[in-house]
């Protein structure tokens, strides 16, 4: 009995490593390459699409969860920093796999004044590579996209810093703004 729960431990763990590997494999599209479009809800249930932000700038940023501190922190960086990067002509947006409920909740408790966008299914953040599906949980990874005014990906930043991501959006599109 215990040579079989033993094998069964066993396999169970092999399963969950397998797929925490095979989730971790990313395909996130690259700088110069098109940014895959989106339509999805916002917090108060508007659908917003990528061909709403053409000619702007725009600072799409995945994020695992609303409300835990490493994602809080990095919503409300890019809320400080809203005002600098508005004057660059540059959007933010933000996107998880929580609903619009949690999303709404999220941007009143933290007056957030940009679109949080609800991936339930989590398809769009798999079109960027931020998404990890652990079977049961799926949750977006911390990469974001600077998104140039015709649609393109002007750069990638994967495993983004909370506390400082709003900043180096910042920094390099003053960076690639001035030539």
């Amino acid at each position: 009995m215990i040579k079989w729960l033993v094998v069964g431990l066993i396999a169970a763990g092999t399963l969950l490593l397998w797929r925490m590997s095979s989730a971790s494999k990313r395909n996130e599209p690259g700088a110069g390459e098109p940014a895959p479009d989106f339509s999805l809800p916002d917090q108060n249930g508007r659908l917003r699409s990528l061909t709403e932000f053409r000619g702007k700038w725009l600072a799409l940023y995945f994020y695992p969860r609303d409300d835990t501190p490493g994602c809080t922190r990095q919503a409300c960086a890019f809320r400080d920093e809203r005002q600098n990067l508005a004057a660059l002509g540059a959007e933010v947006v933000g996107v998880s796999v929580d609903d619009v409920e949690s999303h709404l909740d999220f941007a009143k408790e933290h007056r957030l004044p940009f679109p949080l966008l609800a991936d339930a299914g989590g398809a769009v953040a798999a079109r960027y590579g931020s998404i990890r599906d652990l079977g049961l949980v799926k949750f977006a990874r911390r990469n974001t996209f600077l998104i140039d005014p015709q649609g393109r990906i002007a750069k990638v930043y994967l495993s983004a810093s909370a506390s400082n991501n709003s900043r180096e959006v910042l920094d390099d599109l003053k960076r690639l703004q001035s030539g």
